[in-house]
């Protein structure tokens, strides 16, 4: 059987979008029947921080909700992404438009802001990279955390029932 992938995308891949894959894995693992038809990566468009872990702050603080993001590193989307992922899902408006300016014809699948998942329309996952204090990272937890939540229902729904 062929799993449905799932990419979740943001600048360097360093902050929002290996906390959106950790912790929708994490999500994820409570379904296992769902769990076994995907695949789930996180990928940068710049590639700025390639073969890095995730910022030190985000693992820390996703930490303790219990998000483990040790084993991840950080990589740049490719072209082979938009034939390997039916869902690639941006954390912001400036990169759902890189990807999508990249995105070839042929792709069939579901390229959107992540938070459409979660019910905010044209909401962002803003980066906290250069905040200050953990309030940045604590409101990309609770964002992501949302979507998760509503990606696994939306994904329930289209592969399972």
């Amino acid at each position: 059987m062929e799993k449905t992938g799932i990419l979740f995308v943001c600048l360097g891949n360093i902050c929002r979008s290996p906390t959106a894959h950790g912790v929708f894995l994490k999500k994820l693992s409570e379904h296992p029947d769902l769990a076994e038809q995907l695949e789930v990566d996180s990928a940068g468009t710049a590639a700025y921080h390639v073969g890095n872990p995730p910022d030190a702050r985000s693992a820390e603080i996703a930490g303790r909700r219990g998000y483990d993001l040790s084993a991840l590193r950080a990589r740049a989307v490719s072209a082979e992404d938009y034939r390997r992922y039916r869902y690639i899902l941006a954390m912001d408006q400036q990169n759902f438009a890189n990807l999508r300016a990249g995105c070839p014809s042929s792709f069939d699948g579901h390229l959107s802001l992540f938070l459409d998942f979660a019910g905010l329309d044209n909401a962002e996952v803003p980066d906290p990279y250069y905040t200050h204090g953990e309030a940045g990272f604590e409101e990309v937890l609770d964002l992501v955390e949302r979507a998760s939540d509503g990606l696994i229902t939306h994904l329930r729904r289209e592969l399972l029932d």
